[in-house]
């Protein structure tokens, strides 16, 4: 077991105000703290995934002349990577198109490394296990801490859907937005009770259960959920999360709609309509589905974590 050491930072402000002269405050303090654990501790490097959260040990690294690796996850590299890349010993990437803006002698593109229960099962199994019948299936969720706007525009879409398609829904509300969703359900859609073919959980703890026992994911655009809806081979509508920082999710989803892995829907555009529209596209269209799904399966990189670690080893030589 090891130590949990925290430190005290926040999501940089967007505008120059009062606000990020505090901020600036906070990352210095921060950054100063990190450098006593490196002092204390004398790791032999650190990593990084990028982010606010990571910074100030980053910038301690670099400070302290401790080497430092870092993984940026999503499509397009943040901020934190583009200032510490050229510091770094080593820059590895999940996507390729994150390389444009990545200063580094050292750069390989691994791909986001994914649970290896993903590996375990396959399809069918993963129906039999949830006592599935063996027909289209839909995963919907908004990541692990779920989507209110995703939850409410399914709960109104739920009642057309099962009177047009034979389907499985599986839905992941989230934790904190679970009791607000099955209020909606008993409103708008009452009898999903006794809907045998429609699940709604507020979090799954074997989450690759009903990702692979799915053909469709309704989902928001992280990185981490992205790369599982990938290694799980399914089709995909993303629904960015458009409050993430430095926007990232819109530049994961559009990364991945240009690679013809997934449709994209804004969030501002997510009405019940538009909504319908796109899983009528995948839904009616079996060929479109299976060119998402095989798109989708052929950006995996297998041996992310192998890789990775394999790229720390040699920077600790």
């Amino acid at each position: 077991m090891f130590d949990f050491l925290g430190v005290n930072i926040t999501g940089m402000p967007k505008t120059c105000s009062f606000d990020f002269l505090k901020w600036s405050f906070k990352l210095l303090f921060a950054t100063v703290k990190s450098m006593g654990y490196i002092v204390k501790y004398r790791p032999n490097l650190i990593f990084g995934t990028g982010g606010y959260v990571s910074a100030p040990m980053l910038f301690a690294g670099i400070l302290t002349n401790t080497p430092v690796v870092i993984h940026e996850c999503d499509a397009v590299a943040g901020k934190v990577t583009k200032l510490i890349a050229p510091f770094a010993k080593s820059v590895s990437c999940a996507f390729e198109s994150a390389t444009e803006n990545i200063k580094s002698n050292n750069l390989h593109v691994n791909g986001n490394p994914v649970r290896e229960e993903f590996l375990s099962i396959d399809r069918y199994h993963a129906r039999q296990k949830w006592n599935l019948k063996d027909k289209l299936t839909i995963m919907v969720m908004g990541g692990s801490q779920g989507a209110k706007k995703i939850n409410s525009v399914l709960v109104q879409c739920l009642k057309k859907i099962f009177k047009k398609y034979d389907v499985q829904i599986i839905h992941q509300t989230g934790l904190k937005n679970y009791d607000e969703t099955v209020k909606e359900l008993k409103k708008v859609f009452p009898v999903y009770t006794e809907n045998s073919q429609y699940i709604v959980r507020p979090y799954f703890k074997k989450m690759y259960l009903p990702m692979i026992a799915s053909d469709i994911a309704v989902s928001r655009a992280g990185s981490l959920s992205i790369s599982e809806i990938c290694v799980s081979g399914l089709a995909s509508i993303l629904i960015p999360y458009p409050y993430a920082a430095a926007d990232h999710q819109r530049k994961n989803a559009k990364e991945m709609e240009e690679l013809g892995a997934s449709l994209y829907l804004d969030d501002a555009d997510c009405t019940p309509e538009a909504f319908m529209e796109k899983l009528e596209e995948v839904i009616n269209n079996t060929q479109k589905m299976i060119e998402l799904q095989n798109n989708a399966k052929k950006l995996v990189k297998y041996d992310a974590t192998k890789n990775i670690v394999e790229q720390i080893k040699a920077v600790v030589k």
